[in-house]
């Protein structure tokens, strides 16, 4: 196994282009990779390409049919999909295909033991995307469908994801609400005071599925101490007792305290010990398996913080 941390970048995301004032702008991945390039990062870290995920990997997940009308949207050139906050222009379509494979590309990358760990600075990002329906800036699930992959293509048992997106994503828990393959962590704003509105404590899940649900969600203007407490006395002891195979992280930096789009007071430094508590939690249950793949954040500078300490406690855990 090489001890190296991989970093999936790729021109080809800035071309999805969702409008001029849109929050979730190419301008967001433009801040990560030039950070990495200016503070010598990039130098460290395995460059990692994507490809484009298959049509029967994504049609595993979402329905053909949405699929279809994603991509025919794209192709006549229309500026809005299904929701007024999804905007899109023609290489959308491709580029949200390349997302996902971007995250195909770093889980082979793992379990191929090219590299240990991962960070994923794709768009659009994708936890909102429900099996036919695009919301919240998401036409795919990148996290799904990537725990899908390590459930088929590699035969592992149990993946767990964590969201710590500010916002829940209703996308990731409904897909897999019915599985017991897969356990999802959600801590977000609470679903009365922020979209999507899903994701309270009742929701477990169901079926076969229910108890591998577990939803934090926390008041307005909650802080570090908030989501440590959270993750420390509830998410983790469930995640140890899953003992997952793989973890996957939707990172999402938009519960920072200087983030435009919610109401949380995290700080640069309560996103470090979240990251902390993640990748040793992957040390000793997964043998080092995390995967991170950006969903929210939308304060450039805050973004390019968050995603450079992250990557320096991906590149520490070796």
């Amino acid at each position: 196994m090489s001890h190296k941390t991989g970093y999936l970048y790729d021109e080809r995301y800035l071309l999805h282009n969702p409008g001029g004032l849109h929050p979730e702008r190419p301008q967001r991945l433009e801040a990560i990779h030039r950070r990495l390039q200016e503070n010598g990062l990039l130098g460290q870290l395995i460059s990692l390409k994507p490809y484009e995920a298959p049509l029967a990997w994504i049609e595993k997940l979402h329905d053909p049919e949405y699929i279809h009308w994603f991509q025919e949207a794209c192709q006549k050139g229309f500026r809005i999909f299904m929701s007024p906050d999804c905007g899109i222009s023609k290489e959308s379509y491709e580029v949200a295909r390349l997302a996902v494979g971007g995250v195909f590309a770093a889980i082979d990358a793992v379990m191929q033991g090219q590299v240990k760990n991962a960070f994923c600075a794709v768009r659009p990002p994708g936890h909102h995307a429900e099996r036919r329906r695009a919301m919240g800036f998401c036409f795919f699930d990148n996290v799904a469908l990537g725990a899908l992959y390590l459930l088929e293509q590699y035969g592992l048992d149990r993946v767990a994801i964590v969201d710590w997106d500010v916002h829940h994503g209703n996308g990731t828990q409904h897909l897999f609400e019915e599985d017991p393959r897969v356990f999802y962590l959600s801590l977000h704003e609470d679903p009365m005071s922020c979209y999507p509105g899903t994701g309270y404590a009742k929701e477990r899940g169901r079926g076969p599925g229910t108890g591998y649900t577990l939803n934090l969600p926390l008041p307005p203007g909650s802080g570090d101490d908030v989501y440590l407490t959270a993750l420390e006395k509830e998410g983790l002891p469930r995640l140890r007792h899953f003992q997952p195979q793989f973890l996957l992280i939707s990172a999402g930096f938009d519960a920072h305290q200087d983030d435009p789009l919610a109401h949380q007071e995290l700080s640069r430094e309560g996103y470090r010990a979240m990251g902390r508590l993640l990748v040793n939690l992957a040390q000793e249950c997964a043998d080092g398996k995390i995967i991170s793949v950006l969903e929210g954040g939308y304060n450039l500078q805050v973004l390019a913080d968050c995603v450079e300490d992250h990557l320096r406690l991906l590149l520490a855990a070796h």
